[in-house]
């Protein structure tokens, strides 16, 4: 029966090896003589059939790359994608943007890819799941996480240390004088999320800030108008001496509400964002604001999934880019607060 016929992901069970490597094999492309001879003997053993039409489409290249994020609006995202493109662009590929903002949009695109409409994949997924994780497992064409992954993924994975950036702010604004400090984070469900909320609450009680649960409030995602609602609710319940934005998206939609309330920037309440986009120079008072390197961190990612096209089999690539706070007018207090 048609519905019998062995499968890729069986015949690399089987195998003991990854879809990829069956795909490599499958296709002819470069791939270890032990890998080979196993896929060969589970092909044989299995009784496997390649469907001859997608064999051809998958040997030829289409010379394009895909690039996936959340919301292809967010300043962060828009950096990333113009480092992407501009390495592919250097060697010969074109670049396809998907917006993917439902985790099941994510899932469909990777399915879709198996069809050859790209080479490879950068991924810069705010949610990762289970689900996401056995789906980029199971992928037969090179894909490049930007993000926290789990450390058994065996994938290629370009990362920023976001507590390093929660760390460098929260040591500033102590600095400044600063002791009752606000955070305005987004989703704990996602990646960033998590992991920004983790640092602030570790590194707040070591730096002796004051450690009020009223301080911390929960936007509905990342954006503008999310985030004047988090901070609207932070400002009801408390005016703390400084306000740190998960987010520079964040971190501007509560200095534009302090001055509705006629509340200072930085005299009354100091203000400091995370990843450091353009946005941050046009605010009035600029945003002091934690560099998480976006454009280092698409043009790592392109680079990886450039170099896995073309060496298949080498290991998985980890790279880490570490942050740096970039200082303006918006937390600059001078002598510090008293």
């Amino acid at each position: 029966m048609p519905h019998d016929r062995p499968t890729v992901a069986q015949v690399a069970r089987h195998a003991g090896v990854s879809v990829a490597s069956v795909s490599r094999v499958l296709n002819d492309l470069p791939a270890t003589e032990q890998t080979r001879a196993k896929v060969l003997a589970a092909v044989d053993e299995l009784g496997y059939r390649p469907n001859a039409h997608a064999r051809s489409l998958k040997v030829r290249r289409s010379q394009q790359l895909a690039f996936a994020v959340a919301d292809v609006g967010n300043p962060v995202y828009v950096e990333m994608m113009r480092a992407v493109e501009d390495e592919a662009r250097a060697r010969g590929y074109r670049l396809l943007v998907s917006s993917t903002a439902h985790p099941d949009d994510m899932l469909g695109l990777l399915d879709s890819l198996e069809h050859g409409y790209a080479d490879g994949l950068v991924i810069s997924p705010v949610r990762v799941n289970a689900e996401l994780v056995d789906a980029l497992r199971r992928v037969s064409y090179p894909v490049v996480v930007v993000g926290s992954v789990p450390d058994d993924l065996d994938v290629d994975n370009v990362r920023t240390n976001s507590a390093a950036g929660v760390r460098l702010a929260l040591e500033h604004l102590a600095g400044q004088g600063c002791r009752r400090v606000g955070f305005v984070n987004g989703p704990r469900d996602t990646v960033p999320g998590a992991t920004r909320a983790e640092a602030f609450e570790e590194l707040a009680g070591s730096l002796g800030l004051d450690l009020d649960p009223d301080l911390r409030v929960e936007a509905e995602d990342f954006t503008l108008a999310q985030g004047r609602k988090a901070a609207s609710t932070l400002l009801d319940r408390t005016v703390p001496d400084a306000v740190l934005g998960a987010n520079d998206l964040l971190a501007i939609a509560t200095m534009h509400l302090l001055t509705e309330r006629g509340l200072r920037v930085p005299q009354d309440v100091a203000v400091v964002g995370m990843d450091d986009t353009e946005l941050a120079d046009v605010t009035s008072p600029s945003l002091t604001s934690v560099d998480l390197a976006a454009h280092d961190r698409g043009g790592a990612a392109a680079r990886l999934l450039l170099d896995r096209l073309e060496g298949p089999e080498r290991p998985a690539q980890r790279v880490t880019i570490q942050p740096r706070l970039s200082v303006r007018g918006s937390s600059d207090l001078g002598g510090g607060r008293r």
